[in-house]
């Protein structure tokens, strides 16, 4: 335990005083209030032995300068500042038993010993600084070398010419050791605290992500599974197509059917894990995966539907397509389906009254969808979403290679502008609505 208090009270590590966090004009307020009560405290302390002991100008003002220094000091390494403060104190405790004549010319009154009233003052500042930056076992151990000095200097020395001041000032420093430590364990379950809310968060968003991909992964094995089944059936049809095939284009046929069933088995396993019993459908739109689970993903043939679930929820819809409507990818219809309706979803939690208007645009590169809704008529209730929308809109898009956009409109509204590419049309360098340099020229 002693070398354990040895380390703890002569580790000098620098343990600055943080400014404010607000408000911001007086952020280095404490540190100014400080400073100005360690200038006048060295002049106290300079004062009082000099007038009540009867100790040198030069010794007394040594002394103001030690205790006022460590006042200061403290802002930066309280540590030594209490070594610097308890010094001081002993060596103005120890001149006034070597000149106790200083006693009997100033005052009537016997003076305090061998705490002075400014001595005090300085050293309760230093140990309140201390217990706000160290923790509390070297606060106490602070405190209890504090007390032993204070018991040898007072109860084994003595001195009967002054009025004993030990007790009251180690009731100070308990009392003030006590309130920085509180106010030290309150700032640190406060840090603990945000720390814990910012993790919280960051687990949230991961979680919310990874919720995400893994709805996102259901559909996109659904559509997978299909492709594999027809691939199946093509290579089991193909030498039934030939006369006289070959043993090689049949053996090869077969192992291609054969690959293809094992694939396809292993996707049903992976979905039967993947897939989700039936989420609930607050809205009657198919948010969710609907009623039967393992029906097909659905595409854009399928919008109208959605539009006419939508309005029959209370939410007025219009509808715009335009160039030539021609079939896409499987996993981009999807996605641009699925895009629509969690925008229409987003309208009808946070926008109730408002008109939206679903505008699809077909590009020889792609499909762009754009979802805009105008400024709701009512507040919107409390929303029973798990704040999946926009972050599943967004990895879609990029899942795609894509772009999605997301914003308010000046009239109050909300825009979801996507561009989904299309992989066979696709050519770097060319612009999204398929235009070249030539025709701009």
């Amino acid at each position: 335990m002693l070398r354990t208090l040895r380390d703890d009270l002569w580790t000098f590590a620098p343990a600055p005083l943080p400014p404010l966090s607000r408000p911001r004009l007086l952020r280095r307020a404490p540190h100014v209030l400080v400073c100005v009560m360690a200038f006048a405290l060295a002049f106290g302390a300079g004062s009082e032995p000099t007038d009540s002991y009867g100790v040198t100008f030069g010794l007394g003002a040594a002394i103001g300068c030690a205790q006022g220094g460590a006042v200061a000091i403290a802002l930066w390494r309280p540590l030594p500042a209490w070594w610097l403060s308890l010094t001081a104190t002993v060596v103005s405790a120890q001149a006034a038993r070597v000149a106790p004549g200083g006693v009997l010319h100033v005052s009537p009154e016997p003076p305090l010993w061998p705490w002075t009233g400014p001595g005090i003052t300085a050293c309760a500042v230093v140990l309140f600084l201390l217990a706000l930056r160290m923790p509390a076992r070297v606060s106490a151990g602070a405190l209890a070398l504090t007390a032993l000095t204070t018991y040898v200097l007072q109860g084994v020395e003595g001195a009967v010419s002054y009025s004993p001041t030990g007790l009251m000032a180690v009731v100070v420093f308990t009392v003030v050791l006590l309130v920085g430590t509180a106010l030290r364990g309150r700032r640190e379950a406060r840090n603990q605290l945000v720390e814990l809310t910012t993790v919280t968060a960051e687990e949230r968003a991961r979680r919310t992500l990874l919720e995400e991909r893994n709805r996102i992964a259901r559909e996109l094995h659904d559509v997978v599974a299909h492709h594999m089944s027809v691939i199946s059936i093509q290579a089991q049809v193909a030498p039934h197509l030939v006369e006289n095939p070959s043993d090689e284009l049949r053996e090869n046929l077969d192992g291609i059917r054969k690959n293809a069933l094992e694939a396809l088995t292993e996707l049903r396993r992976v979905l039967g894990v993947l897939r989700s019993e039936n989420p609930d459908d607050p809205y009657g739109i198919g948010s969710g995966t609907g009623a039967a689970p393992d029906s097909p993903q659905p595409t854009l043939d399928r919008l109208g539907s959605l539009v006419e679930n939508t309005r029959a929820a209370g939410l007025e819809v219009l509808t715009e397509i335009t160039g030539e409507v021609r079939p896409l990818p499987p996993g981009v219809e999807l996605s641009a389906y699925r895009i629509i309706q969690e925008a229409l979803s987003n309208a009808l939690r946070h926008a109730p009254g408002s008109t939206v208007r679903v505008e699809l645009g077909y590009f020889p590169r792609g499909v762009q969808v754009r979802v805009i809704n105008s400024r709701p008529t009512r507040s919107a209730p409390p929303s029973p979403g798990a704040g999946h929308g926009l972050l599943g809109m967004r990895e879609r898009a990029v899942m795609l290679g894509g772009t999605l956009v997301t914003s308010e409109t000046s009239c109050g509204g909300f825009a979801v502008a996507c561009f989904l590419p299309s992989p066979e049309n696709s050519r770097p360098g060319d612009d999204p609505t398929g235009r070249t340099g030539e025709e701009d020229q």
